[in-house]
């Protein structure tokens, strides 16, 4: 049951689409232009630094939210699966990114929300994902190979941190759980991404800017 409360609570957390309410405060659905994506890179693609940097806060921060909501719930009564607990909370708001209910299922890629679960599951986590997603980005200016990078480095810091112990007292049942939940969300990551990996090993993935303008076909989709 905890299980289920703790993926409710990401999921509605999740459903706060930074990207298309201030796309919507700016005259415009998110999802018309760009890439269609109501999430961070189309953001910035599309209405400029100032935005991608607001939607990327509001995203990561949700995800936060959740995962600081389940601690103060469960922290004392279950502290032998509350990294669990905060994972799949995490998951949750992954999901209500990716797939909310009001816009058809259609969201972002949970980038951004990724970063808030990491944020906040684990201070191990985020020195490794800052390291892989901005080491590629500054080097490379793919917002995707970073983001699948980090996914990467994310499922196997998991399962070390889990066999070394630093989850505490989990069972190996309830680690296997956690790899389980954690290999769903790489899956999903690299599946929302198919194409962008495609355009890479095609050498035709598009760079994303920080500060100078981005090449993007701001023109509302038919």
């Amino acid at each position: 049951m905890e299980r289920a409360i703790c993926l409710l609570i990401g999921y509605v957390f999740g459903l706060f689409q930074t990207a298309f309410f201030y796309g919507k405060a700016h005259g415009i659905d998110i999802r018309q232009y760009g890439s269609g994506n109501s999430g961070t890179t189309n953001a910035l693609r599309v209405l400029g630094t100032k935005a991608g940097l607001i939607v990327f806060a509001g995203d990561c921060l949700k995800c936060v939210a959740a995962v600081v909501i389940v601690r103060l719930l469960y922290g004392t009564a279950h502290s032998d699966i509350i990294y669990l607990l905060c994972l799949y909370a995490g998951a949750g708001a992954i999901l209500g990114h990716n797939f909310p209910f009001y816009m058809g299922f259609k969201g972002g890629k949970g980038i951004a929300a990724t970063a808030g679960m990491i944020l906040a599951f684990h201070p191990y986590f985020i020195v490794v994902a800052a390291l892989l997603f901005f080491g590629t980005f500054f080097s490379t200016h793919y917002v995707s190979l970073g983001s699948l990078l980090v996914y990467a480095g994310f499922m196997i810091e998991m399962i070390v941190c889990g066999q070394l112990g630093v989850f505490g007292s989990m069972s190996q049942g309830q680690l296997l759980e956690m790899y389980a939940v954690a290999a769903f969300l790489t899956v999903m990551a690299y599946w929302k991404h198919r194409q962008n990996i495609v355009r890479l090993l095609h050498g035709e993935e598009r760079k994303t800017y920080l500060f100078k303008k981005n090449k993007v076909d701001v023109e509302k989709k038919n």
